[in-house]
């Protein structure tokens, strides 16, 4: 698998701002069922191995799950503070459940939840996200879950981008490029302006 050409330019920009634990956060947009965006803040977690796409996690109790099942086409927006440039990814999102029968994904998914942390496992175990508030402290402060296997409401959420905005806004004038990939698989690359 070749890598994608705007691999190297995320890549730089995660180097150049490592020392902002927040600059691996990114917003997701999806489309509710009745039309409306969606948007939420993420954590990037890395590529899928062998792969150009982006590495999430979700817990499938929580309402971008059902948006995804129905509409998976979605965009991501990335801004890297230090360097001041811009990433809008476009792509089609990936559920990976406790049921996906796909081995490698699964083992992914799996190894994914092995490198959290106790405190990121510890969210799956809580009440059910977007209902009303639980009152009882006890229920954010359920047992540990199990380190090794995933919590059944655990899923790696898989951003498989076609199309890539990159925005540097340092420069007059400021610098910007379009990514798209075929059907073919192939990656193109146009100057556009900013």
């Amino acid at each position: 698998m070749t890598l994608a050409p705007w691999r190297s330019a995320i890549a730089h920009a995660l180097h150049r701002n490592r020392s902002l634990v927040y600059a691996r956060y990114l917003q997701l947009a999806t489309v509710q069922a009745n039309g409306r965006p969606a948007n939420r803040t993420l954590v990037f977690r890395g590529f899928l191995e062998d792969t150009n796409q982006l590495k999430f996690i979700t817990d499938n109790r929580s309402a971008k799950t059902d948006q995804i099942q129905q509409q998976p086409w979605a965009e991501v927006c990335w801004y890297f503070p230090n360097t001041r440039e811009q990433f809008r990814i476009t792509g089609c999102l990936t559920l990976v459940s406790n049921d996906d029968s796909h081995q490698d994904l699964q083992l992914a998914r799996i190894s994914i939840w092995q490198e959290l942390s106790d405190a990121a496992r510890l969210q799956f175990a809580w009440p059910h996200p977007g209902k009303p508030r639980v009152l009882e402290l006890e229920a954010f402060e359920p047992p540990a879950p199990d380190p090794v296997q995933p919590a059944s409401n655990f899923c790696l959420l898989l951003l498989d981008p076609v199309q890539v905005d990159h925005l540097e806004l340092r420069g007059e004038p400021q610098n910007r490029r379009f990514y798209r990939r075929d059907e073919n698989q192939k990656w193109f690359c146009e100057e556009i302006n900013p």
